[in-house]
């Protein structure tokens, strides 16, 4: 079965103050479209302090990176760069010890600019906890930019949520 404990991982986000905001699938089932999805997609404030609470936040409630790296070296914008540069990395992923939380995939960059990702956002509320949610605008963006099959067929069902222009 798929560990689909999305409010216990948002939870610790939100109680350690990290600015993240909701993309990929989740982000596109959050929007009202019904769609299979087993991890969690985020882009994260990627300032490196910001960064570094992130990561802290997911490590000190038992989630690891799947990469033999310290989980911290995700906060150095090099480090971030050379993974991308060397290994062909978009996402660093971390895992849950406990097996009951999803994989959590994190941007090594955003895809866009977090500030204006951030502001576009649409707030919704998952369990007690308020997160943010990449705008249908920005999603089909991202999508647009990957353009696998599934993220063409999701660009489809989001433009028709938007309606006519």
């Amino acid at each position: 079965s798929v560990p689909i404990d999305f409010i216990g991982l948002f939870g610790v986000l939100a109680a350690a103050n990290v600015r993240f905001v909701v993309v990929g699938g989740l982000a596109v089932l959050l929007h009202g479209i019904d769609r299979l999805t087993a991890d969690v997609d985020l882009v994260v404030d990627l300032a490196p302090e910001a960064a570094a609470r992130a990561v802290s936040a997911l490590t000190e409630s038992g989630y690891r990176p799947l990469a033999p790296v310290a989980a911290l070296e995700f906060a150095d914008p090099e480090k971030r760069a050379a993974w991308k540069r060397d290994r062909g990395m978009q996402v660093f992923s971390f895992w849950d010890t406990r097996n009951v939380r999803p994989t959590v995939d994190v941007f090594l960059e955003s895809p866009i600019p977090f500030d204006e990702l951030w502001r576009d956002a649409v707030e919704m509320s998952v369990g007690s906890i308020s997160v943010r949610v990449a705008s249908i605008e920005h999603l089909v963006r991202m999508k647009e930019a990957v353009a696998r099959p599934q993220d063409l067929a999701d660009v489809a069902r989001l433009r028709a949520k938007l309606g006519p222009r």
